[in-house]
């Protein structure tokens, strides 16, 4: 091939980014994504409003290096939750304009501070609930994590590397216990 020969590997990955960055500065989201590509359809918040969300559910449950895709799972259900009941929505939007539009710029502290301010709220309960319940469910925080999801349809953890956990020191052969035949 001559140098002006474009691979067709090199195209397809190339178009393909250039493609999902279009798709993703489209979207309502697309503004507050600096990481990996990522869409979330938004019926009951606003672009700021979810950008407000999600920097308290990164207050909430900080993780510097998981990917920002992750927390709009928990703010796309939290929006679902919204638009389903207009009661959830009202507790919402008035604990974010509590927040105010400046906290998505905030310092971590001062992010912190205002969450304890609204800590007994429903507004703080709400999202807190909803972005442990959905955030630690995720397979985007299970690979983040280590976690292989569950056992059982793979032959159990006993026989499938239960102990291959790299931070934990290896336990003596004599305090181990039995090993099933």
């Amino acid at each position: 091939m001559d140098e002006g020969t474009i691979h067709r590997r090199d195209f397809l990955k190339t178009t393909t980014g250039l493609l999902t960055g279009m798709v993703v500065a489209g979207s309502p989201l697309g503004l507050i994504a600096p990481g990996r590509a990522w869409a979330v359809d938004l019926t009951a918040f606003t672009s700021s409003e979810a950008a407000t969300l999600m920097a308290a559910a990164r207050t909430i449950a900080p993780h510097d290096k998981l990917d920002d895709a992750a927390y709009a799972l928990v703010v796309q259900a939290v929006d679902s939750d919204a638009t389903k009941d207009g009661n959830t929505r009202k507790i919402l939007r008035e604990g974010l304009s509590r927040l105010g539009a400046e906290f998505i710029k905030a310092t971590e502290t001062d992010r912190v501070a205002a969450l304890k301010k609204v800590e007994s709220s429903e507004f703080f309960q709400t999202v807190r609930r909803k972005t442990l319940q959905v955030l630690y469910a995720s397979p985007i925080a299970y690979a983040y994590f280590g976690y292989e999801g569950e056992a059982f349809s793979k032959g159990g953890y006993v026989l499938r590397g239960f102990n291959d956990l790299r931070w934990l020191p290896e336990v003596p052969l004599e305090d181990s216990g039995p090993v099933p035949m």
